[in-house]
């Protein structure tokens, strides 16, 4: 199974030389890369997320293998759903699929389903793949979204996640794929975002869910991220740092109708 770009041209340039400079000046910024357990990373248009994105696996030490959790924004396929085999085209070339890990994951987390529908559209972590490309080379990666609220299912993942990670004899890096509050004011996004904020760099899975749902923060990836934080506090992570926030206002100036950013990096 290869599957074709979704958003190739629109979110990310679909030419290779172009896509190639764009990331390039995203991830120019840091000399230094250090090992980490997770991140959390944006998944919006490169021209509104993309410096976000860049600062922070311009920071990272990127393995060969990789979990990529993020949301399925459209109503098809099943709610939490990974595939095991196959590729991602880019422009780049096919990215693939680290069959080995993605079943060992499929196999201990019965809430996992194999589906194709559910990635056929999806952009949150297309849009990750031209990144690790250029800065990985020959990297394998396990792609899960998900559309589940439930707590549980959430935590399940993520134990899930950190069991294999453990199993294995090579680096593995979890990563998170979500966007922050989304089309309210400049203003009332970022004080929504910097609650959501606070329980992720506090290492708080459920802390962030109880304040997503409470505080009415329209964070598309909060399922991935709490089953991100399950895992990496699992892993050992102690701290997390906010390596970047913006929002769509910064680049577009409207300040009315916003969507946040965060780059989050978990040691």
């Amino acid at each position: 199974m290869i599957r074709p770009p979704a958003v190739a041209g629109r979110f990310y340039p679909s030419e290779p030389e172009e896509l190639a400079r764009e990331i390039q000046a995203y991830t120019s910024g840091e000399s230094h890369k250090s090992r980490a357990i997770a991140s959390l990373v944006p998944h919006a248009g490169y021209a509104y997320s993309g410096p976000v994105a860049g600062a922070v696996y311009s920071a990272l030490r990127i393995p060969a293998r990789c979990i990529l959790l993020g949301p399925r924004h459209y109503p098809l396929g099943q709610p939490m759903a990974i595939l095991t085999n196959g590729s991602f085209q880019t422009p780049f070339g096919e990215a693939q699929i680290d069959s080995a890990l993605a079943s060992e994951l499929a196999g201990i987390c019965p809430v996992l389903r194999e589906d194709t529908q559910a990635h056929a559209r999806e952009h949150s972590l297309e849009v990750q793949l031209p990144f690790l490309q250029q800065l990985s080379g020959d990297f394998r990666f396990v792609p899960v979204v998900l559309a589940t609220d439930r707590f549980q299912a959430m935590q399940e993942l993520g134990l899930a996640v950190a069991q294999v990670v453990k199993a294995q004899s090579e680096e593995v890096l979890v990563i998170a794929s979500s966007d922050l509050n989304h089309f309210e004011s400049d203003a009332i996004t970022r004080v929504k975002d910097n609650k959501a904020i606070a329980r992720i760099l506090a290492l708080d899975p459920r802390g962030l869910y109880d304040t997503v749902r409470g505080e009415g923060i329209t964070m598309c990836g909060y399922a991935a991220t709490v089953a991100m934080l399950v895992a990496a506090c699992e892993l050992g992570a102690k701290d997390a740092t906010l390596v970047r926030y913006a929002t769509s206002g910064d680049v577009t100036g409207d300040l009315g109708e916003v969507v946040g950013y965060a780059g989050i990096i978990l040691r």
